[in-house]
């Protein structure tokens, strides 16, 4: 028999919740999705972690999703061509042409939101790299953390980010040819990557060596290391806009702000 989920401190979390909207006030990271949704109208959107739905339902009725999760509880309605594979990352890759379902040889637009842990979104990464294009974006959640419990790699709260802002830092350092900039979105932003090179990838060490640099690191080495993360842009849709126009095409005007 499943054991049952572990029960969290509804009250902590509604502190935690007024402590996220007061760090980065506006608009949440649903609606900085359907914004990058409409700026983009990708052809091709792959999701990994769709839970119940709500991101996926900011595509575009004309947008060919392909959306991952072992365990999707989806309510709602979605775009008409999306198919839903309900196994973990790790299983699709190795188990599907993402080109073939795709019918294209790169996808638009990519979200990686699985597990929240460094080691997994560092596989997606791998994983979803080899399909994308020059003006493919690959957004990664979670990558403003809120506080030392909630960026534990051990979870004990609602509200939890775990350390997937280890992979920004990572590629940051180990990827300078990437464009990176992050959204100041609640609850914990959404960082945005770009300008790959089909005929290199990004990240050419093994896994492991990232693994070992990264994998102790906690929020104290986050807290220190601002410098070391992409810079942000605010999360209205004109700074939305503005940090498209920097990814895609190096553009100066709107840049990232200090």
């Amino acid at each position: 028999m499943a054991s049952a989920p572990p029960a969290y401190d509804n009250e902590l979390l509604q502190v935690h919740l007024e402590l996220a909207a007061a760090r980065l006030p506006g608009p949440d990271y649903y609606t900085v999705l359907r914004w990058i949704h409409q700026i983009l109208k990708p052809q091709t959107y792959v999701e990994i972690g769709v839970r119940q739905g709500e991101s996926l339902r900011a595509a575009l009725a004309k947008t060919r999703c392909i959306a991952v999760d072992p365990l999707p509880a989806l309510t709602g309605d979605f775009p008409p061509d999306t198919r839903v594979f309900p196994m973990t990352s790790d299983r699709f890759f190795e188990s599907q042409d993402l080109r073939k379902l795709l019918a294209a040889p790169t996808f638009s637009l990519a979200f990686i939101d699985g597990l929240h842990l460094f080691e997994q979104a560092l596989m997606d990464f791998v994983h979803l790299e080899p399909f994308a294009g020059r003006r493919s974006i690959i957004l990664l959640h979670d990558c403003l953390p809120l506080d030392r419990v909630t960026s534990e790699r051990v979870r004990t709260t609602h509200f939890y980010s775990g350390d997937v802002w280890k992979l920004p830092m990572c590629l940051m350092k180990h990827a300078k040819k990437l464009r990176m900039a992050t959204i100041r979105t609640a609850p914990t932003g959404l960082c945005l990557v770009s300008n790959f090179d089909p005929a290199s990838r990004a990240l050419n060490g093994p896994s492991t060596d990232y693994l070992n640099e990264y994998l102790a690191l906690g929020f104290a080495d986050y807290q220190r290391n601002a410098d070391g993360m992409p810079p942000t842009f605010a999360n209205s849709f004109e700074a939305v806009s503005a940090c498209i126009a920097y990814l895609l095409d190096g553009s100066a005007r709107g840049g990232p702000e200090p």
